[in-house]
C-alpha cells in the first residue's frame, strides 16, 4: 500500500509539471502571436528610465538669506582705478547682468553688479560683488571648482580663492570670506588680463 501511495504522489506530481509546462508554452505562443506586445508591455521602457535618469536634479534653494553688499560701483571700482587699469574705460550706459549669468545670481542675492566698458572698442567689463547664503558658499565653490581653472595669483589660498574660466568672454570667481566676487569680459583672455582689477576690487571689500 505504500508503494502504491508513493507511485499516486510520482504521478499526480509529474501530471502538474506537465500541466504547468503546456500552460507556459500557451503563453509564450501568445505572446509571440501578438507580436510581443504583451511581453513589452510588462518591461518599462529602456528610453524613458534612461531620460528620467538624466534629468538634471533641481538645485535646492538655501534656506538662509543672502546678506546685503552696500558697496556702490564707484566703492566696488573707484574711478581712478578704472583709469588706471585702461583710461579709454568708463561707465557703460544702461548696463544690466545677463539673465542666467553669474553676476545676475549675485544680483538676485542682493549684491552689487557692475559694468564697465572701453570707448574705443566697445568691449564689456562686468563685475559683481555678493555675499550669498552661507549654505551656498560651498556650492558655489565646488562649482567654480569643476568648471574652472585655480588662479593663485589672485590671492593666498584659503583666505583667497581664485578661478578663471577662459572662453569668448574670459571668467573671473573670487571667494574670499563672505565675499563672492565675478568678472566677465571679453577683455580677459587669460588670468593676468584681470588680475589688476581683481587685486583693486578686493583691496576695497570691507575687513572683518
Amino acid at each position: 500500500m505504500v508503494a502504491s501511495s508513493r507511485i499516486r504522489r510520482t504521478v499526480s506530481l509529474r501530471a502538474g509539471a506537465a500541466l504547468s509546462a503546456v500552460l507556459v508554452a500557451g503563453l509564450v505562443l501568445s505572446g509571440c502571436a501578438d507580436g510581443g506586445k504583451a511581453a513589452n508591455s510588462a518591461t518599462p521602457s529602456p528610453t524613458k528610465t534612461a531620460d528620467a535618469a538624466a534629468e538634471p536634479t533641481a538645485t535646492p534653494t538655501p534656506s538662509d538669506p543672502p546678506t546685503p553688499v552696500t558697496l556702490t560701483c564707484d566703492q566696488i571700482l573707484t574711478p581712478d582705478q578704472v583709469y588706471a587699469y585702461n583710461p579709454n574705460v568708463g561707465v557703460a550706459p544702461d548696463y544690466a547682468p545677463k539673465s542666467g549669468s553669474l553676476e545676475k545670481q549675485i544680483a538676485d542675492w542682493k549684491g552689487v553688479a557692475c559694468g564697465r566698458m572701453n570707448q574705443t572698442s566697445n568691449e564689456l567689463i562686468e563685475v559683481a560683488v555678493g555675499q550669498p547664503p552661507a549654505s551656498a558658499m560651498e556650492g558655489l565653490k565646488n562649482a567654480a571648482v569643476t568648471t574652472s581653472q585655480p588662479v593663485p595669483t589672485y590671492g593666498v589660498p584659503p583666505q583667497v580663492e581664485g578661478y578663471f574660466k577662459p572662453g569668448t568672454a574670459g571668467e573671473v570667481q573670487i571667494f574670499t570670506g563672505k565675499y563672492w566676487v565675478v568678472a566677465t569680459s571679453t577683455a580677459f583672455f587669460e588670468p593676468g588680463d584681470a588680475a589688476p582689477l581683481m587685486e583693486d576690487v578686493l583691496s576695497n571689500l570691507p575687513q572683518g
